[in-house]
C-alpha cells in the first residue's frame, strides 16, 4: 500500500484550516493535493482530533493483523481436513 506524504496530524491540520474558513480549492493548491484527496480525508478524518486519528490507525493495523491470522488458521484447517479425508 502506498504511504501518504502527510501524517494524520498534518491531515487534521488541513481539515481544521478548512473549518476555519479557507475554501477547499485554496487548501488543495496550498498543500499540493487534489480535490478528491481532500474530500477523502474529510470523509475519513472529519471531526477527529489527533489522538482519535492515531487510535484509528492502531485499530486498523490490529484488524489487518487479526485478518491475516484468521486466514492462516483457515488454511491450516483446510489442509488438515484434506489430509484426513484421503486414504493412505
Amino acid at each position: 500500500m502506498k504511504r501518504s506524504r502527510f501524517t494524520e496530524e498534518q491531515i487534521i491540520g488541513v481539515l481544521k484550516e478548512h473549518q476555519a474558513g479557507l475554501s477547499a480549492a485554496e487548501l488543495c493548491r496550498k498543500h499540493g493535493i487534489s480535490d478528491a484527496t481532500f474530500y477523502n480525508w474529510r470523509s475519513k478524518y472529519g471531526g477527529m482530533e489527533v489522538n482519535e486519528a492515531k487510535r484509528l490507525k492502531q485499530l486498523e493495523d490490529e484488524n489487518a493483523k487479526l485478518k491475516r491470522l484468521l486466514a492462516e488458521q483457515m488454511m491450516d484447517v483446510a489442509t488438515l481436513r484434506e489430509m484426513l479425508g484421503k486414504n493412505f
